[in-house]
């Protein structure tokens, strides 16, 4: 008879790269030679190279209870967007998630494909540890009725529905009126969210442990746009004005949306329920934001003094 492991990970994979799926079979073949189970989304073991592991077992992701009870950890093979449904996954469990980036930048990653097998090693030596990320709640309302209510990891976003229509908003701010702009939209985004969309709308990059919410614009047609940083227990509500005709959709993470009428409001704030990132490495966030922006710490001017110290040039 076989013994149940003691420790299980759910593993998540990109569910269209055939080559994380590849990786994703080798990671469950090691972990489970190691001793330790694996779990999956049964969608994750349809025609797959991972459905072929023996031991591997499929978990409901449908159902009301999170895919990831029970388990020690999520380990998310794809990119951010991949990393982002492991959060969803793991949603209510606690369980932490570490991501290994099998996409472009990949900010909510801990590894990199070339760190997968050591990445295993440290799963199987439990030598990792946790962080907490703060999260959105928010709750869409149409004539005092609540329409929608959601989470976020990066941000929500109130946009416009369609590209030749402005949408008004007023934004509030602890219940006090900022602002109406004329706009594309606004981003609401946590510390983890402002090097994602917020940081494309022109926020700041604010440092993940900082205690914060970020309000951006998306091209606002006034003379008073900035992006603004405000207190972990500040509330947000937008509007979109009743006596327009443009409609809005509220998107959380670019993953789950609703559209929105005129006169609709949006009420974002700080969750009490923080996503837990495993982290293998005791490197600042300064190391991670240089390495994914590929930023030149030297400047141009570092490359001139190393030719004129060489005798190979001037400055």
């Amino acid at each position: 008879m076989t013994s149940t492991p003691s420790r299980r990970i759910l593993l998540v994979t990109h569910l269209w790269r055939t080559d994380a799926q590849e990786l994703a079979a080798g990671v469950a073949t090691r972990l489970i030679a190691a001793g330790v189970g694996v779990s999956a989304s049964r969608d994750e073991l349809v025609d797959t190279p991972l459905a072929r592991v023996p031991g591997v077992l499929g978990v409901d992701t449908d159902t009301d209870e999170s895919a990831a009870a029970g388990c020690e950890l999520v380990c998310v093979l794809g990119g951010d967007g991949t990393i982002l449904r492991g959060a969803e996954l793991s949603r209510g469990s606690g369980v932490p998630l570490l991501g290994v980036n099998l996409g472009h930048v990949g900010f909510l990653a801990e590894a990199e494909r070339e760190d997968l097998d050591a990445t295993v090693e440290h799963i199987v030596a439990r030598e990792y540890h946790v962080e907490e990320r703060t999260t959105l709640e928010v709750r869409a309302e149409e004539d005092g009725r609540t329409v929608f209510q959601s989470w976020a990891l990066n941000e929500v976003t109130v946009e416009k529905a369609s590209r030749e229509r402005m949408l008004e908003l007023t934004v509030e701010i602890d219940g006090r009126p900022l602002s109406t702009w004329g706009c594309d939209g606004v981003v609401m985004a946590t510390p983890t969210g402002s090097t994602a969309y917020a940081f494309s709308a022109g926020g700041p990059v604010v440092w993940p442990d900082v205690e914060a919410l970020l309000l951006v614009p998306i091209s606002a047609h006034a003379l008073f746009a900035r992006p603004v940083v405000v207190g972990p227990q500040s509330r947000f509500v937008v509007e979109v004005l009743a006596q327009t005709d443009a409609h809005g959709v509220v998107w959380c993470d670019g993953r789950r949306a609703v559209g929105l009428p005129p006169g609709a409001r949006i009420h974002v704030r700080r969750s009490d329920e923080p996503v837990r990132l495993a982290r293998l490495n005791s490197g600042g966030f300064t190391d991670r934001l240089v390495e994914k922006f590929d930023l030149p710490v030297e400047g141009w001017r570092g490359a001139a003094r190393r030719q004129l110290a060489q005798g190979d040039g001037s400055p």
